[in-house]
């Protein structure tokens, strides 16, 4: 599900056929999505940014490939995207946030950009921008795994391509817990707290 999530995160935003010079934003960066992502971008040859809590979940996706880490808990992330672009934005946000995240990340975007609406964590509605969408000839678009993944021509040759970048060895699952089903309400928790670094895993026995 993470792999698949960002790989038709970076197809929506056209990257798969030009990732030539782009740059990402990708929210939520040290989840199991945001790590998948990060990967995937680092094949592709993009620059990447990246959000989080903590600047040792920021270190850790580092390894992964993760260029620009930014500590929204110190700064505010459209301000850090701002001054590391020198002012042009970027290319593409992947948002799973909701609420007011969706509008910063629309002024995060550099002219043509879009943003790749895949979650509300915040259980908000998305807030929309309309004015830096028309500014910037910008877009929104949304992502929903379960309805992609009934059509078999776009899943087939994503299946494809993961596949080989498995085999090749560029794909790394970041896995940070592994409970039985039982502790899944622990499980939750981490998630809640954001202590979770990629992917909770509940084990069935």
């Amino acid at each position: 599900m993470n792999y698949f999530t960002a790989y038709f995160a970076y197809w929506e935003a056209g990257f798969l056929a030009d990732p030539c010079g782009k740059r990402v934003l990708i929210h939520a960066v040290a989840g199991g999505v945001g790590t998948a992502a990060v990967e995937i971008g680092k094949i592709l040859g993009l620059e990447t940014y990246g959000t989080s809590s903590s600047d040792d979940k920021l270190d850790r996706v580092k390894q992964f490939g993760l260029q620009h880490g930014i500590n929204y808990t110190e700064q505010d992330y459209e301000e850090a995207v701002r001054e590391l672009t020198r002012g042009e934005g970027v290319d593409a946000v992947f948002e799973m946030l909701g609420g007011e995240h969706t509008a910063k990340s629309i002024r995060c975007l550099r002219d043509f950009g879009k943003v790749v609406q895949y979650g509300t964590a915040t259980g908000k509605q998305p807030q929309l921008d309309l004015r830096a969408l028309y500014a910037k000839a910008a877009s929104v678009q949304g992502l929903w795994l379960t309805y992609l993944s009934g059509k078999q021509s776009l899943m087939q040759p994503a299946w494809q391509q993961l596949l080989a970048w498995i085999v090749d060895g560029k794909l790394h699952p970041v896995i940070g817990h592994v409970l039985p089903a039982a502790q899944a309400a622990e499980g939750y928790e981490l998630l809640r707290a954001r202590k979770n670094f990629g992917k909770v895993v509940l084990k069935i026995m």
